[in-house]
């Protein structure tokens, strides 16, 4: 009898079952990418804008295209693209060539240029516990507590990442951006991609942009940006249940952090302490943004 396929219910079978999803070697085959000068990464951590970044450095390079199934079918992911069967190595739809990941910049591959964006560290919390539910997660099995405990405070790699790439953050070959700026301005971070990756920016084209790139629009084409094909992957290798719900477009707020318990914002808060305000003195993320105004 076939083994009976279902999502963790518990973190520690959560670890297991990713596990499975991509080998070290697959995920060092993408890490041998010979990035050219003129090849865009889109670098930020998990639920800090790389879906959006992805949209609208395709609908800039394309004037619009959405005939795509999956947003990293055309913008691939670095790290799981071998796994899937993809060719990092191709060209693609139109020019720059563009790629995602989650790296820090430390084993990210060197030579192209790099788009980062940071998000409020419990915003971003709070978001990845949504959308692991329903997928790898059975709804409801590990609370929101347990899940920033175990892969967040434990882990420090939000802070890793923020600290690797926030050095990099003058290099000529980095735009480094801010998710609460992108909400609050978006005709100006259109304006700073585009000018980044050598797109002229016309009026219609910044009109167009704005449009694809507006919550409303890509909430209303979420199942281009819902990671079809890694869902599709983790029920093969896996053994999750078909049908699961991987939406990336769902509210995008800012503010979502606060839902957290009190024991998690001060943890996280302590963390700050330990691992920016000591290092980098920005007593706070607010702070800190506040810096790159």
């Amino acid at each position: 009898m076939p083994k009976q396929k279902k999502r963790a219910e518990s973190l520690a079978e959560l670890e297991a079952s990713m596990a499975n999803l991509m080998s070290k070697e697959e995920v060092g085959q993408g890490l041998a990418l010979q990035l050219r000068s003129t090849d865009v990464v889109i670098t930020p951590f998990s639920k800090c804008g790389t879906t959006w970044l992805q949209q609208i450095v395709h609908c800039l390079r394309t004037r619009g295209d959405m005939d795509f199934d999956d947003i990293s079918r055309v913008v691939p992911w670095i790290e799981s693209s071998p796994a899937l069967g993809l060719d990092l190595d191709a060209e693609q739809r139109a020019n720059p060539r563009a790629f995602k990941s989650h790296l820090e910049y430390e084993p990210m591959p060197k030579g192209g240029k790099y788009i980062n964006a940071i998000r409020h560290p419990g915003d971003a919390l709070y978001s990845m516990h949504k959308f692991m539910e329903g997928w790898f997660l059975e709804p409801g099995a590990v609370s929101l507590d347990e899940f920033a405990r175990e892969r967040y405070i434990k882990s420090r790699n939000y802070w890793r990442h923020l600290k690797s790439w926030w050095a990099q953050r003058q290099a000529p070959n980095v735009l480094f951006l801010v998710y609460e700026h992108m909400r609050q301005d978006l005709t100006g971070t259109i304006q700073r991609v585009a000018e980044f990756i050598d797109i002229p920016l016309d009026d219609e084209l910044l009109a167009l942009t704005m449009n694809n790139a507006s919550f409303e629009f890509m909430l209303e084409h979420k199942d281009r940006f819902d990671d079809a094909m890694m869902r599709q992957l983790s029920e093969v290798k896996c053994g999750l249940p078909s049908g699961s719900d991987a939406a990336k477009v769902r509210e995008g707020a800012v503010g979502t952090g606060k839902k957290l318990s009190t024991e998690v914002i001060d943890a996280l808060d302590q963390i700050w302490q330990e691992e920016i305000e000591a290092e980098l003195g920005f007593k706070n993320y607010e702070a800190l943004i506040a810096s790159l105004k």
